[in-house]
């Protein structure tokens, strides 16, 4: 029987179209689903929305339609968004569904029977745009903590769940349990809220309709969050005619969530099942943002970004590509598109799409598409076999951490690798000096290189990967699995079906334009803004000085706070590893910094700080809270920066 894996997405708040921020969250769980089902697991993935609620009332009405009428037209537009996006999700979850109400209905009589609900009355500050309560002390200027709007004094009677019973056993799960939230910061931040002090929260409401009716009390709702966050266990059958389902796939492995949602899913739902005496979830995993000039994405600021359009533009693949690799896990990103398409040009068209051209491009010009099947070997080729088996164990050892940006860096360290083969063995002298089976090795090598490739790639790109297998004329199924993933694996001939470039290059001049230039000064307008003060250079060194400095690029794969100033990263420069030791934690987090391609002063005389040894300096510009790391992104670690 096959090991089984259960990830979520959260269940989505249909008010409005989804963006690409909330299209991020769904592709890094789809991403997680395709590489556990490559590896063999017996995979759930759940999605859906979350259909009731004040909001839902109120924005239905204003549209003139019943509150099912709206979601229902959301509901729409956001399974077809996750067909363009090519995620395979397993099941839609919706909270209108009426196995759900039923579960939803039986679980909170149970916990009424138990006497961890009870009845009483509230008064207090709600958010509707949130469905956050919230009291005095954490609102002491009315507005809302998560999105600053401004809240509403709500009077009325109330069934309470009795969370603050739950505040130790809940500390102590997660003091036992290191893994239960992640990243780290985000735990941190839930450990400080939970020893403020847990409060009993309201879970029905008498205002408004568009809820699951209590059952047993006419007039009262269930709070939205007490409806929602049981869908991942009702949606296996918990609560329900048959749970199987659940017997089998709960706990689940990993909830992921927005980070502005993980309190609820790290507070609230736990301690409903600790009152349950169900399981709690393995990990939940809290997600960053995507940004835009540094705000968080929202319809009312006019900065989203609709990603059915970028998939259009750009192709389905490159998008969840961009997502997967820009964003580090559990932090915030910036989005552009002039980053997104730069990101396409290096990597994609750069890199994997001009292996996959030159090496059928070479087979089909050298030897009319079909490889012969006598090879001999090249003094290059170690090195390439080597650098793909480290590949393979690094990027699945970061695909288990789900730390996708660090998986991808690490096969595009392969990808590069493969590249500067072609270079050192140059097929075309070969073919020139008439060594044709060391031609047909080194072709060889490339084409398995590519098969490597698609396969690791596979749960982000699974089209290219796809492409690959087509144009290397790879047919049979047994090549394409992760227990052939060794190198050696694709049979000696192999005829090369060719296609068209994969990624054709963005001219980015002719779609983003030159910057912008500063306005020419004019004498006949006064002004009282000074112009910053020209840069002073002394003490001029030569060349022969700077050539002393060795400058080179660095991949952070892990990095820990020592003290209110320093980090420790542990530092891959080229296939070595390095401790450096730098006063940026007041600006950067842990977090912030792994799979950072950063450039390191490397021969700088090792020194020991706080009783750690130092062996180099990361280069960083800018002062407080604007200060840079001064990275090189798409750089090989190792190169040198000159």
């Amino acid at each position: 029987m096959k090991d089984t894996f259960y990830i979520t997405t959260p269940i989505y708040y249909p008010s409005d179209k989804l963006h690409i921020g909330n299209t991020y969250c769904t592709v890094a769980v789809d991403v997680m689903a395709r590489y556990k089902r490559l590896r063999g697991y017996d995979v759930k993935f759940l999605t859906g929305t979350d259909d009731h609620g004040q909001k839902i009332e109120r924005v239905a009405e204003a549209a003139g339609v019943t509150p099912i009428e709206y979601v229902d037209r959301i509901v729409d537009m956001t399974k077809k968004l996750w067909k363009t996006m090519n995620c395979a999700y397993d099941v839609f979850m919706r909270t209108t569904e009426p196995f759900h109400i039923k579960a939803c209905q039986r679980l909170f009589k149970t916990l009424f029977d138990k006497g961890d609900i009870y009845k009483g009355h509230y008064e207090g500050l709600y958010c509707v745009q949130c469905e956050t309560f919230f009291t005095k002390t954490q609102a002491p200027d009315n507005l809302c903590a998560d999105c600053g709007r401004p809240l509403e004094t709500v009077r009325e009677e109330s069934y309470f769940f009795r969370q603050s019973k739950y505040q130790d056993q809940l500390l102590k799960h997660i003091e036992d349990n290191p893994d239960f939230i992640r990243p780290e910061s985000r735990k941190n931040e839930m450990v400080s809220f939970i020893k403020s002090g847990l409060e009993d929260v309201a879970v029905s409401r008498t205002t408004f309709k568009w809820g699951i009716p209590v059952g047993f009390d006419e007039g009262h709702v269930i709070y939205v969050w007490f409806d929602a966050l049981p869908n991942y266990v009702t949606a296996l059958g918990l609560f329900g005619e048959d749970d199987s389902e659940y017997k089998k796939y709960w706990p689940a492995d990993v909830h992921m969530v927005g980070k502005d949602i993980l309190r609820f899913h790290t507070i609230l739902w736990p301690t409903m099942l600790m009152a349950l005496g169900e399981p709690l979830p393995k990990t939940v995993f809290g997600t960053g943002w995507l940004l835009i000039d540094g705000a968080k994405m929202s319809k009312s600021k006019g900065n989203v970004v609709d990603p059915e359009i970028l998939v259009e533009k750009y192709g389905v693949d490159a998008v969840r590509y961009f997502l997967m690799r820009e964003v580090v896990m559990g932090q915030d990103g910036n989005y552009t598109e002039e980053a997104l398409a730069s990101r396409i040009n290096a990597d994609l068209a750069n890199d994997l799409g001009n292996l996959l051209s030159r090496a059928a491009g070479m087979i089909d010009k050298y030897f009319g598409g079909t490889l012969p099947a006598e090879h001999k070997a090249t003094s290059f080729d170690e090195s390439l076999i080597n650098t793909a088996g480290q590949t393979i164990v690094k990027s699945a050892a970061a695909m288990d951490r789900i730390a996708f940006s660090e998986a991808l860096t690490e096969i595009w360290t392969m990808v590069r690798r493969a590249n500067k083969y072609v270079d050192e063995t140059e097929p075309w002298t070969l073919f020139r000096n008439g060594d044709k089976t060391a031609l047909a090795g080194a072709l060889y090598n490339l084409a398995e290189i590519l098969r490597l490739s698609a396969i690791l790639i596979s749960p982000v790109m699974p089209d290219t990967s796809a492409e690959i297998f087509r144009q290397l004329g790879i047919t049979d199924d047994s090549l394409k699995t992760w227990n052939s993933l060794s190198f050696g694996g694709l049979p000696k001939s192999i005829t090369i079906v060719k296609g068209a470039a994969m990624f054709p290059r963005i001219d980015l001049k002719a779609a983003f334009g030159e910057p912008d230039k500063p306005a020419e000064p004019n004498a006949d307008v006064k002004t009282e803004a000074k112009a910053a003060p020209a840069v002073k250079t002394e003490n001029y060194i030569g060349i022969e000085d700077f050539a002393k400095l060795e400058l080179r690029v660095g991949i952070v794969k892990s990095c820990e706070k020592v003290s209110e100033k320093l980090l420790k990263s542990q530092i891959e420069i080229g296939g070595e590893t390095r401790q450096i030791l730098s006063g940026i934690a007041e600006r950067f987090t842990p977090e912030d910094m792994i799979g950072k391609a950063v450039v390191v002063v490397t021969n700088l005389k090792p020194i020991k700080l706080r009783g750690h040894m130092s062996e180099g300096m990361i280069l960083a510009a800018g002062e407080g809270e604007g200060l840079r790391l001064v990275t090189a992104d798409g750089a090989d670690s190792g190169a040198k920066v000159k």
